[in-house]
């Protein structure tokens, strides 16, 4: 092959270079934070290249936001649907990768699900329905590993994993929030041990409550839910 034609074909074209530089610069920043100019800037293109391959900024955070959730879906592949690991031992893959993806900019940006849901919800309805989607896929996700728990016998068969994903999903949003505004993993931490010392561990005895412990079984709190 023609070496002038290799490289024509490996050049990344502006629209690339606006989105990997945009998702980060959103992440960073906020959607509503980031303007047309920070994004080309980052990316090192004419500001006509944003007009030229983005009909508005609002489908261009669509964009940003399937970019981010393709790479939450690989998170999820080598952990929550490794079925090299038991379900629980996926679970805890799962949170902890995605605290290390917290800490990895000094918990300064968070979770870009979490961020786009605070602030662009209101007044972006097509951003909001594929937030709902990615949430449902995240909910269902963590459901299946659940599931899976409950059949390999590592959580009662009363469990409501449903229920117990739904809870899961909104603990970690809440978690990460707190971390990102108090620069501290200690809220993701306590989500940690919440889950795997408390939440999630099966009683000897369906009902039983240790007696050093004040905590509700893990039967009454599925039900509570």
């Amino acid at each position: 092959m023609d070496a002038r034609i290799s490289s024509d074909m490996t050049k990344i074209s502006n629209r690339e270079k606006i989105l990997q530089a945009g998702l980060r610069v959103v992440h960073e920043q906020g959607f509503s934070g980031a303007s047309v100019r920070d994004i080309v800037t980052a990316a090192g293109v004419p500001q006509g290249s944003f007009t030229n391959n983005f009909v508005s900024k609002e489908a261009f955070g669509l964009e940003i936001l399937n970019l981010y959730f393709a790479d939450v879906c690989a998170i999820i592949a080598r952990t929550l649907a490794n079925e090299m690991l038991s379900p629980l031992q996926r679970l805890r893959e799962y949170v902890e990768a995605i605290r290390q993806s917290v800490i990895s900019d000094d918990l300064r940006s968070g979770c870009m699900l979490g961020n786009f849901s605070a602030e662009a919800t209101g007044q972006n309805e097509p951003i909001r329905r594929r937030l709902v989607e990615v949430f449902g896929q995240l909910q269902a996700a963590l459901s299946a590993c659940l599931n899976a728990a409950i059949k390999e016998g590592e959580l009662p068969r009363s469990a409501k994993p449903k229920e117990l994903a739904g809870f899961i999903l909104s603990a970690l949003q809440g978690a990460i929030l707190l971390s990102k505004a108090t620069r501290s993993i200690a809220p993701m931490e306590q989500l940690d041990t919440v889950l795997f010392s408390r939440l999630l561990q099966k009683p000897e005895r369906t009902g039983e409550v240790d007696p050093h412990d004040g905590g509700l079984p893990l039967g009454d709190v599925t039900h509570a839910l």
